[in-house]
């Protein structure tokens, strides 16, 4: 594994979302000096909150799987999850509720779903989901450390036995076919494909590997923070300010200096200049790149996922139809996925996803062809877009939800570009197979600049982010349990399921 060259001691991490959080505390972990320099006034990054009227909002990643990372994060600084955080498993981890009426709940306890299962589908379907449970605990296996925790410097680093595993699980497959080897049920085939499209791939042109999100989302569990998504970030900035981070809000980067390939210093647009021998960058990729000055060179040009349209809505009432996240699925499928990654098109029977957390408002994502495959009127079509997922709410069982509202905010694909994502998406690049694993752009960029985040390795997602963040961390450290203040962690009040 290549790391950075030279001295290493004082490292500035530039964001304090998920992954450069990660990211400092496996530094600190390590001994380093971390400065940790973000634009807003508060942590989170994506993983924000909106308060609007007394209402609460996560604005980005509604659903926290494999709490085993945040753990690992906090334990680089000594640091214990129950400590810091008050986590709640989410059962049912999603209802789903289908076009023709059916509805099913999604479990992570194996039990419960082979029941649910059976209950939706018959015994044939429920011994599939069994069988379909092993092949893709058996995937997440064999990639969580080879594939998924690993940094890569070549492709030639996945010539390994576990290279020879994957293959041998259909892992270079095509996800959608695999997924139906063990369910004929067309339902059932969604609820463990779906997460493909947040990974910018349609299920049929998707990995198998990629089985291991369905894992996650599946199997390992889903939980929730007790105050939103963002006390996550507020877990992780305290932990690592009490660890030594000099964390520093408001402080927008406009330059970074460099001598060569080496990077010297970190300059703000307060005119402050803040001396590094290493430096972690976490804002997508074309930003990171344009304050580096440099941009790798790539065979073909980055391929972004599709965005999403999100609709914040407090209402004064509550449906019982709904879960904490409810998947509210058309009758259209490939359609589907061809309007959001070929056609550049605004789905015209749409699948949504519904989170209503507990104590907070309600969260609709849509999602919608990013900016440059769809270059759509957003200040113009949002409007009537918003009006049109107002209706589809309603004839798919929340009665009334229009005039339930008595606050809102629509995010469009429009305002992710504003907030300086690429192509106007959350998503960053998509996980075809050309931006997957060593393909991936890579996140040790010039001598001793490294990049977080979902743009590089591992990938999309709030696992993989927290992962990349560790990964950053190691390209400088060279090891990241080297010199770590790890203490055993202790048992979780909630185990997963």
């Amino acid at each position: 594994m290549r790391t950075v060259t030279g001295r290493t001691d004082h490292v500035v991490v530039v964001g304090a979302g998920l992954a450069g959080l990660s990211a400092a505390l496996h530094l600190l972990g390590a001994g380093r000096r971390v400065t940790v320099v973000e634009r807003d006034a508060v942590p989170g990054g994506r993983a924000g909150r909106l308060d609007l009227d007394g209402f609460r909002f996560d604005t980005g990643p509604t659903v926290l799987t494999m709490p085993e990372l945040v753990e690992e994060a906090l334990a680089a600084v000594g640091e214990s999850l129950a400590d810091r955080l008050d986590l709640r498993p989410v059962d049912p981890a999603y209802r789903a509720r289908f076009a023709d009426g059916s509805v099913l709940d999604v479990h992570a306890d194996a039990e419960a779903m082979e029941a649910e299962v059976r209950r939706f589908a018959g015994p044939a379907q429920a011994r599939g989901y069994r069988a379909l449970r092993a092949w893709l605990t058996e995937l997440y296996r064999v990639q969580r450390d080879a594939f998924i925790g690993a940094n890569f410097d070549s492709p030639l680093d996945l010539l390994t036995p576990r290279l020879a595993e994957l293959a041998a699980l259909r892992g270079f497959a095509r996800l959608g076919p695999q997924v139906a080897r063990f369910l004929t049920d067309e339902r059932l085939q969604r609820i463990f494909s779906f997460q493909a499209l947040y990974a910018g791939v349609p299920p049929r042109k998707a990995l198998g590997a990629y089985g291991v999100i369905a894992y996650m989302d599946t199997i390992a569990g889903v939980y929730y923070p007790r105050g939103g998504m963002r006390a996550l970030p507020d877990a992780l900035a305290a932990a690592a300010q009490d660890a030594g981070a000099d964390l520093r809000y408001r402080t927008k980067v406009a330059w970074l200096e460099r001598i060569g390939r080496r990077v010297t210093a970190v300059r703000t647009a307060q005119g402050e200049r803040i001396p590094c021998d290493a430096v972690v960058l976490t804002p997508d990729l074309p930003m990171s790149y344009r304050l580096l000055g440099h941009r790798p060179r790539r065979p073909v040009p980055i391929t972004w996922a599709p965005s999403a349209v999100v609709l914040h809505a407090g209402v004064d009432r509550t449906w019982p139809e709904l879960a904490h996240h409810t998947l509210l699925f058309g009758r259209a499928w490939d359609r589907t996925f061809d309007e959001l990654t070929r056609r550049g098109s605004l789905m015209t029977d749409p699948s949504l996803l519904v989170t209503a957390p507990p104590g907070g408002g309600m969260f609709v994502l849509a999602p919608a062809p990013n900016l440059r495959l769809g270059p759509i009127d957003w200040p113009r079509v949002g409007p009537a877009y918003r009006d049109e997922l107002v209706q589809t709410l309603e004839q798919r069982g929340l009665t009334g939800f229009g005039d339930a509202i008595e606050v809102e905010r629509l995010v469009t694909p429009r305002d992710w570009a504003a907030l300086g994502l690429a192509a106007g998406t959350p998503f960053s690049a998509a996980h075809t197979f050309a931006q997957t694993g060593p393909f991936r752009p890579r996140n040790l960029v010039l001598d001793n600049a490294v990049l977080a985040g979902c743009g590089t390795t591992p990938g999309v997602g709030v696992p993989p982010v927290l992962i990349s963040g560790r990964l950053a961390a190691q390209r400088i450290t060279g090891s990241v349990g080297a010199g770590s203040r790890r203490r055993a962690a202790r048992p979780r009040a909630h185990s997963p399921r």
